[in-house]
């Protein structure tokens, strides 16, 4: 009982007053209320620019801030707020930075735990970090009758800001605006600013989000300058009508008077402009007076209705321009006010979410702020590159994960065309979920779960990207978020809300589960009709990942009230040399090879074949609001991966949600002895837009023609005689061009050499494992499955024998016991006179109960000096069992060096699926071919399975730490089991891409070359039997 009495006591002055920043009572004082994103201009043509920079009201803070950090509170230098304080051995850092990538402190990444002791409200001064900011500014003359301001637009976590030797406010909150009116404080002249920051606070018990813990001045900081009568604050409302035609335009504006004046017969009016700046509302300009006292705020509203305007979505992201002109009672211009304006209606009807009436499907991507070599310091350009890239790959919707974001990315979201989903700044994941624990149900944090709902809503209200609210991210569910969802309904009735822990609780207006499993989707499906389900979080893409992504969407397609989701998420959280793994892009943008199924499960495009021997198909216009008009289809036939014919179709009027028959005009073909014909189509742009590149492949299809001719067999009677050296420990066989010789101890092959070139190090024996995956480790199976990591290596021979079958033909047959489960393993070797080797396996199973395997193969070793890889089959990228559609079959040539996808954490890469037949050769063009018998899953590194495996505990290792070796690991599977990606913390491949304990047979054949016999895609169809 003492210990709990103490535990509740903060831990530095139990018996004083708790500070600010230790107390959730505290969010700010002497913090302006927040607004929507505004700024007073001076004229009309400067709003109409946009340009805040441009205005003399407006000066930029950014740069360089003399700094101090302590380690904890009580070492900070407690006066240097004063005027005249000796910074001279202060250091100088960057605004805005986060101050550990600047060298003070530690960054902390962590998910769902928090990075200092619990003991809420309190944090433990032995170390919590404070950062001293000091920095000088100068107001000019033209300032002296205005209303003066300073935006601060992240800090985190707690702010103090002294004006002048003066305390001017405390913030907390870290990732919206801190204003302060700094008007009393302020000289014109020289001025002196003091911040101090608290890594920690109070705050950070709602902060606990899965991202690097780091801290500072996050964001732009400047002064802005109004006018003493000054639009503070405005909502502009665009819907449509209930025909969804025209649009209504409703608008609430809030007019201050700072002065000591009353004043009256002001006016405001508003414009509505389409992009060639003519004024779109039905009465022109509308007109409101103003009259507000002094210290008071006054309501202005409009209504005005605007015919048949372009409507806004994510596909047609049609924008207009709001000008709202203050001006006194002599038609003086006071400020002019502007705002982009999107006409559309979100609403929830019939259980689906719809957007101007259409159901809506979410293909979107979890986003966090952040930049490889900034952290939480992203610049504008970082995020129209992010954008960039979402178009690129067919992303249509961004969740805010888990906080609001800088107010440029919402800006580019309604010029560009994304569907967002804007997110309260509330995670407390480390409090845990439980009634009687989590912040969520204790009236002691309403305020605070109000503060930062309240102030997102405000700041964002006006973008038409926002489709939803969400109330915060896996923080419990309670009477707070009762309240956080009452009072955003109350205050905006244009949005739905969402909040993920309230599952189907009346707090929630959509379903919004996590990492939902398929048939919990069917269930719901099928159960509930009155809201849509739209996953906040899926397709976990840690690592090598995103596996079944496309059974996913089989799924969702069915079901109308099943209506997308978001996948976890978008980049890479590497942060200069330290890293930590994410998801569809690298920290540099690089995108991963999952990268390429999300592009190819979201794309607009469907195909389907109705009689490929007469080239129709049909295709299916995905987009909902606008027809596949600006795209061309190119189409080509390919003969083993090689054009033969092509063609285009400029035509594709196609409507939205429409489908049309084409014709492709095939030419006719003779199809060659065993040559595969596949028909590729790519739905292409046909000019360039402001992010994607004329030309640019949105969609694809591909599907073999119905084309074969089978390949004529020669007869092994025709290739040169064979001679078999048996020995004792080796036997060798040997031919005119080449020799293969066995180890009869240890049932390998142990050499083989053609035209006087060894081509192997090491010759194939049975591999059973991979390299964990991040998936892996999350449901682990580097324990689970560990009985298959050694049991290729640890068979015991049992069997070797040797057979000269025919003077051209010698087969050696060897049988093995394994250990993992007294299984049994064969291996019939076939060696022709011309160097060719088939090697068929056989696995059977003995005990039962044992687990399923992460592969079923073979694995050899080849001297790196075969660095050359051309294959026939799935790429460019890696694909694997579960995630192959983005990869398309095709005619591939590489180096080993880049065959491995670069995983931030070393892991399993650079497979290959349904490999037809793939080639290493030097740089002379001897090498080895490896063909199929049908299909291999295979891969080629530098490395071993050894480099890329940590053992049973997940390392931290980076891939920039791997050392090539002086090999080839070659890697001739059956398959390898599916790499996942529901969660990555569970059971990793599906059942249907699972290697069961059961019995296997598969094949291949080895064929030495040279440059003189011919190129790999023909010696690949020699086939040889017995007459």
């Amino acid at each position: 009982m003492a210990l709990a009495c103490v535990w509740a006591l903060p831990w530095e002055g139990a018996a004083q007053e708790a500070p600010d920043w230790e107390n959730p009572a505290v969010l700010a004082i002497n913090k302006e209320a927040s607004h929507a994103t505004i700024f007073p201009f001076e004229t009309r043509e400067l709003a109409l620019a946009r340009d805040e920079a441009s205005s003399a009201y407006h000066q930029s803070l950014n740069g360089r801030w003399k700094f101090n950090w302590v380690r904890k509170p009580a070492d900070r230098p407690r006066d240097f707020y004063r005027e005249g304080y000796d910074e001279g051995g202060w250091d100088e850092i960057t605004v805005p930075a986060n101050w550990e990538l600047s060298g003070y402190g530690v960054a902390i990444y962590l998910n769902s735990n928090y990075e200092f002791e619990e003991n809420p409200p309190y944090i433990h001064h032995d170390y919590n970090p404070v950062g001293s900011y000091r920095t000088k500014f100068t107001i000019p003359d033209s300032w002296a009758d205005r209303q003066i301001f300073i935006h601060f637009g992240a800090v985190k976590s707690a702010m103090y800001l002294w004006v002048n030797g003066q305390k001017v406010g405390y913030s907390q909150g870290s990732k919206l605006p801190a204003e302060f009116d700094i008007t009393p404080y302020v000289r014109t002249g020289g001025n002196t600013l003091a911040v101090e920051v608290y890594r920690w606070s109070d705050g950070s018990y709602l902060e606990c989000q899965d991202f690097w813990r780091i801290s500072g001045i996050e964001r732009d900081v400047y002064l802005w300058a109004a006018p003493k009568v000054h639009i503070r604050d405005f909502f502009v409302m665009a819907d449509l009508d209930e025909s969804y035609r025209d649009g209504i335009l409703e608008l609430s504006a809030q007019a201050r008077n700072y002065g000591g004046s009353a004043v009256a017969g002001w006016k405001l009016s508003a414009e509505l402009l389409d992009p060639d700046g003519r004024n779109v509302l039905e009465g022109g300009v509308g007109e409101a007076t103003v009259a507000v006292q002094p210290g008071d705020e006054a309501t202005v509203e409009f209504r005005e209705i605007v015919r048949e305007p372009a409507q806004w979505t994510a596909e047609t992201p049609n924008l207009y321009t709001l000008l709202l002109t203050l001006q006194d009672e002599a038609a003086n211009t006071i400020e002019v006010i502007t705002s982009r304006v999107g006409f559309r209606t979100v609403e929830i009807t019939g259980g689906q979410l719809l957007l101007n009436g259409v159901p809506i499907t979410i293909k979107g991507v979890n986003r966090h702020e952040h930049d490889p070599l900034t952290g939480h310091v992203v610049s504008e350009e970082r995020m129209l590159q992010d954008i960039t890239l979402m178009k690129q790959l067919n992303i249509n919707a961004v969740r805010t994960s888990h906080y609001p974001n800088d107010p440029h990315w919402y800006e580019l979201a309604d010029e560009h065309g994304l569907y967002i989903v804007d997110e309260a700044n509330i995670e407390s994941h480390g409090r845990g979920y439980h009634p009687d624990t989590t912040f969520g149900n204790d009236p002691a944090w309403r305020d605070a779960h109000l503060d930062r709902t309240i102030r997102m809503v405000e700041r964002d209200k006006n973008h038409p990207s926002i489709i939803y609210w969400s109330l915060g991210n896996e923080a419990g569910n309670g009477v707070n978020f009762y309240d956080t969802y009452s009072w955003t309904k109350g205050r905006d009735r244009t949005r739905p809300v969402q909040y993920e822990r309230a599952a189907l609780d009346w707090n929630t207006d959509l379903y919004a589960p996590m990492y939902a499993r398929f048939q919990h989707l069917i269930d719901y499906a099928e159960r509930y009709h009155d809201r849509p389900l739209i996953m906040c979080e899926y397709a976990h893409a840690m690592g090598n990942s995103v596996g079944n992504l496309s059974d996913y969407w089989e799924i969702i397609d069915s079901y109308p009230n099943l209506q997308g989701g978001f996948i976890w998420d978008w980049v890479d959280q590497g942060i200069l040399t330290t890293n930590v793994q994410g998801d569809t892009v690298s920290p540099d943008r690089q995108p991963h090879p999952s990268a390429w199924e999300v592009k190819k499960v979201y794309q607009p495009v469907d195909v389907e074949p109705l009689d490929l021997a007469r080239g129709l198909i049909r295709v299916s216009n995905d987009y909902e609001f606008k027809g596949l008009d600006d795209l061309l289809l190119v189409w080509t036939v390919i003969a083993d991966g090689v054009p033969q014919d092509s063609g285009r179709i400029t035509d594709l009027d196609i409507a939205t949600g429409s489908r049309r028959r084409l014709d492709i005009p095939l030419s006719r073909i003779r199809p060659a002895a065993g040559v595969e014909y596949y028909l590729n189509l790519s739905f292409r742009t046909k000019a360039a837009s402001p992010l994607l590149p004329q030309g640019h492949e949105l969609a694809f299809e591909q599907f073999r023609l119905p084309l074969e001719t089978p390949v004529a067999p020669r007869s092994i009677a025709s290739l040169p005689t064979l001679e078999v050296e048996d020995g004792e420990a080796t036997v060798t066989v040997t031919g005119p061009d080449f020799s293969v010789s066995f180890d009869k101890v240890a049932g390998l092959m142990t050499s083989y050499v053609y035209r006087g070139t060894e081509l192997i190090l090491t010759g194939p024996q049975p591999n059973f494992w991979r390299a964990p995956t991040d998936n892996d480790f999350g449901g682990g199976w580097q324990r689970t499955l560990a009985v298959w990591r050694d049991a290729g290596a640890k068979r015991e021979l049992r069997r070797f024998n040797v057979m000269r079958v025919r003077p051209q033909e010698v087969r050696i047959r060897t049988r093995s016991r394994l250990e993992a489960g007294n299984a049994s393993y064969s291996t019939l070797y076939t060696i022709l006179g011309n160097g060719e080797l088939t090697i068929e396996n056989h696995f059977e199973p003995g005990d039962e109960g044992l687990p399923r395997m992460p592969r079923f193969g073979m694995q050899m070793t080849l001297p790196k000096q075969f660095s050359h890889v051309q294959w026939y089959g799935r790429g460019p990228h890696e694909s694997y069992w579960d995630r192959k559609t983005g990869a398309p079959v095709g005619l591939y040539q590489s180096t080993v060096s880049q065959m491995p996808h670069p995983y931030i954490r070393p892991q399993e890469t650079g497979n290959r699926t349904d490999v037809r037949w793939m080639a290493l050769t030097n740089d002379q063009g001897t090498g080895l071919l490896v063909v199929g018998m049908p299909l291999l899953s295979m891969s080629a590194l530098h490395f071993t399975i050894d480099d890329l495996d940590p053992g049973d505990e997940k390392a931290q290792r980076h891939w920039g730490e791997l050392v090539e070796r002086d090999l080839v690991t070659l890697n001739i599977d059956y398959r390898q089991m599916g790499v996942g990606g529901i969660t990555s913390w569970g059971p990793t491949a599906l059942p249907k891409y699972s290697l069961y304990y059961q019995e296997y047979r598969y094949g291949f054949r080895l064929r030495p070359f040279s440059r003189e016999d011919g190129m790999p895609a023909a010696l690949s169809k020699e086939l040889y039997v017995r007459e």
